[in-house]
């Protein structure tokens, strides 16, 4: 219930900071007062902390995981690209969660009208382990990245043997790859 609670506040914060930054007004006591605008909320760095805050003490639900990943950057479109040179390469499947490239928002993030109310228009990370390419954030997975850092991640494995083979074959054709050892949350964030 209390998890519920976290998730109402954020969804309102995010709602509420959308229109603040447009400029909007509030009517308090029939006073009307101009709110000042909120410059460039971060809308993924929002996310991330939302789901690492509202799942931070549930003990037993992290699972330590290795992802692997083949690049880093801040453009989209030129991570997408590798993503689907890679795929091409590779035989590797792509899975995007449904997620595209929001321009106006700069943001990974779900469609506006996803069937997840919770996190439709917004980011949601990819969690559980499975070989599919997808871009995520990398702060979700490593604290110390910079906020608006994509990471063309090519796995997610349970174990460093696993993640290890599969960042041998990857170095064969993208030769930055790397792996994040990571406490990944696997339980429900709804």
């Amino acid at each position: 219930m209390n998890r519920l609670f976290l998730y109402f506040i954020a969804i309102i914060i995010v709602s509420c900071s959308e229109t603040q930054s447009q400029g909007s007004t509030v009517d308090t006591n029939e006073n009307h007062k101009d709110i000042l605008p909120i410059s460039k909320i971060d809308t993924a760095k929002a996310t991330v902390e939302l789901i690492k805050d509202s799942i931070a003490g549930e003990e037993g639900e992290t699972e330590t995981c290795y992802v692997v990943i083949a690049d880093t950057g801040t453009h989209y479109y030129s991570l997408r690209d590798k993503m689907l040179a890679l795929h091409d390469t590779l035989r590797q499947a792509i899975d995007t969660m449904h997620r595209t490239y929001n321009v106006t928002k700069d943001l990974i993030a779900l469609p506006e009208d996803d069937e997840d109310d919770l996190y439709a228009g917004d980011y949601y990370p990819r969690r559980f382990p499975s070989q599919e390419l997808s871009l995520e954030y990398l702060n979700f997975y490593l604290e110390q990245a910079r906020e608006k850092s994509i990471a063309l991640v090519t796995g997610i494995y349970e174990t460093k043997n696993s993640a290890d083979s599969a960042l041998d074959i990857l170095r064969k054709v993208s030769p930055k790859a790397f792996v994040v050892k990571s406490d990944i949350y696997m339980g429900c964030i709804h």
